[in-house]
Parts: C-alpha cells; structure tokens; sequence
C-alpha cells in the first residue's frame, strides 16, 4: 500500500462513522495524520476512533449533524482545540432517500437530502477554508461527489440534485480559493461496497450480480480502500497541481 507523507498533520472528516468516511478515517491514521471525526451515529464513530487508536494513531470523535452550522463550526473549533491546526479535511457525511419518481418524492425527504448532502458541504468548506486562510498556510479539501453527480438515476431525483451540488460547489470554491494555496476536489465513487449500497440494493432489487453487471465493467463492487486510497493522493503533496477535480473511481461506469 502507498504511503502518502502526511505525518504530522491534522485531518478532519464528516461522515466517519461507516463505509468509506471510516475507511478515510482510517488511513489518515495509518497515513500520521491526527483525525477529527464527526457523525451523527456516535456509536460508529466512536467505534472509527476506537479502530484508529487501537492501530497506535491518535483520533477525537464529535456527534456532529452536518446540516447545522453550529455543529460543523464545532467540529473545526474541536481540531483546532485538540490539535492545533487543521490542514485536510475530508466531507464525506451523506445519506439516500428515493421515490419512484419525482411525483411521489415527498417535500420533507428532498429538504433532508438536500441538507445533509449539500447544504453540509457548504458549511464544511466555510468553516475549513476560514481556518485555512486565517493561519496562512493552505490545505486541502475533498469533497465526495457521485457518480450521481454526471448521470442521474430514475427514482434518485433529490439524491442525484444534491450530488450535482456538491460537484458544483466543489468547483467552484476550487477557483475561488486556488491562489490562496488551497487545493479543494472530489472524489465520484461508483458502486462502492458499502452498508448504504446493500441496503440499497436490497431495497430495490435484491440483484446484487445485476447491479454489478450494470455498474461496474470489471466485474466486481469497488472497495472502501480505494476510495480511500483516492482521498490520501488529493490530500498529499504529490498532487498539488490538482485542483477543481472530480475524481472518477468507478469502474468505468462514466465512460460508457
């Protein structure tokens, strides 16, 4: 496995309680990084920080709602209180909710979805970018996106509207902090095997082959780990020409 250099630095992630937000939280660990985690499960992030120490790397974890401001802004102040710094931050807190179609997609669940999905990106970034410009010294933010975010799914109209924000945003904060030496990105898993995706499936289908067959063109789930594995390289010195980027990692999926 790649080593990334990011010894000594400070790392915050939203969403760490499952799946690949853990994963992330994981390797910023293993990678030397000091880890601020924020869910709203406190029993799986408190676990992600337990896995995390027990692998002799330092974590806090915080119950954080990501579609609150006052939250957000308290996980950064935990960073920075615990640690000193802060100088990556990976948003990755997210949840699904469908309908058949856009007709029978009720009012609360598209607010939900658009909240935690997209307003918490916003919310993320601003807190993050104002530690970034106020101490000076840049930073890195990735930001993760969706396969959703390029080609819709029928049934996902408020999932696949918020994930179309995130790549947006994304973008644009890229521009508008570039020259301030913070690198901001995204990361568009495809089918990736995690506890969402199998209840998922379940939900819908049952067919885990089918959506295999349909997803991914090597035939197999991608992995927490390379998702992961895509965070650490966007967070690293070694793409530090890399800006404004929406990564695909997706078993081809965008290609066809």
């Amino acid at each position: 496995m790649a080593t990334f250099g990011l010894s000594g630095r400070v790392a915050l992630v939203t969403g760490g309680a499952q799946g690949m937000g853990r994963e992330i939280s994981e390797r910023f660990g293993r990678e030397g990084a000091s880890v601020v985690v924020g869910d709203i499960s406190e029993d799986g992030g408190r676990e992600t920080v337990a896995r995390i120490i027990a692998a002799g790397g330092k974590a806090v974890f915080q119950r954080t709602d990501v579609s609150k401001a006052a939250d957000v802004n308290s996980l950064v102040q935990l960073a920075l209180d615990t640690y000193g710094d802060l100088n990556h931050a990976v948003n990755a807190a997210a949840i699904e909710g469908e309908a058949p179609n856009l007709l029978e997609l009720e009012e609360e669940t598209f607010d939900r979805i658009i909240a935690v999905n997209l307003k918490s990106i916003y919310l993320s970034m601003r807190a993050e970018v104002k530690v970034f410009v106020g101490r000076g010294h840049g930073g890195t933010i990735v930001n993760i996106c969706s396969t959703n975010s390029f080609r819709p799914q029928p049934g996902q109209c408020a999932y696949t509207a918020s994930k179309h924000g995130v790549a947006g945003i994304t973008k644009t904060a890229a521009i508008e902090f570039a020259a301030k030496g913070i690198r901001i990105n995204g990361i568009a898993p495809g089918s990736i095997d995690t506890p969402m995706l199998r209840n998922a499936i379940e939900r819908r289908t049952g067919d885990v082959q089918g959506t295999i067959n349909r997803l991914s063109l090597i035939g197999r789930f991608g992995t927490v780990e390379e998702i992961a594995s895509a965070a650490m390289w966007l967070s690293c010195d070694e793409s530090t020409y890399t800006m404004g980027h929406i990564l695909g990692v997706d078993g081809a999926y965008l290609a066809r």
